[in-house]
């Protein structure tokens, strides 16, 4: 009777699983500098990305979202129906280069890429010197969901930055 006591004991100790839980911390905070390849307009789609060493977070916004005109109240923006945003993790440290070339390096490659499956962008423009616009991007309730199913918490990315664009 012991052996079987014993053995189920032990079937019921191995059989439970944590589910490999990973708890990931996006942060982009630090980073004040939006990046683009050329430069920002008005009439076409627009991609955006933040590099942290051999992470970065990529927003495609869709055309015209960016207005040369005085917003009295933010624009809104649906992720992901409207506006895309990407968090990728590199073998390495990636460059400007990789999201502006033709064709992209083969080096780094990409470890992951998770896609915001919800939250909303917010965008408020002023005027800025001469013919220019000030386009402040913030993000909200953006939730990202790895390949596995985990969550990523701690989202650290409310304020996006600026862009610049003029008439």
């Amino acid at each position: 009777m012991k052996k079987y006591l014993l053995l189920a004991i032990a079937l019921i100790q191995f059989s439970c699983n944590d589910g490999d839980l990973q708890i990931e911390t996006v942060d982009f905070d630090s980073i004040e500098t939006v990046q683009f390849c050329e430069t920002v307009v008005v009439n076409a789609e627009n991609l955006l990305f933040k590099i942290n060493g051999d992470e970065a977070l990529i927003i495609e916004l869709p055309s015209n979202l960016l207005k040369n005109e005085i917003t009295t109240t933010d624009i809104t923006s649906q992720v992901p129906s409207a506006t895309q945003i990407t968090y990728r993790i590199f073998s390495d440290n990636v460059s400007t280069n990789y999201f502006c070339d033709a064709i992209p390096p083969l080096t780094p490659s990409v470890i992951e890429e998770i896609a915001a499956q919800d939250g909303q962008i917010f965008i408020t423009t002023v005027a800025g010197e001469g013919d220019t616009f000030v386009h402040t991007i913030r993000l909200s309730g953006i939730s990202f969901v790895a390949e596995n199913g985990s969550r990523i918490t701690n989202l650290e990315i409310n304020e996006f930055g600026t862009v610049t664009t003029s008439l």
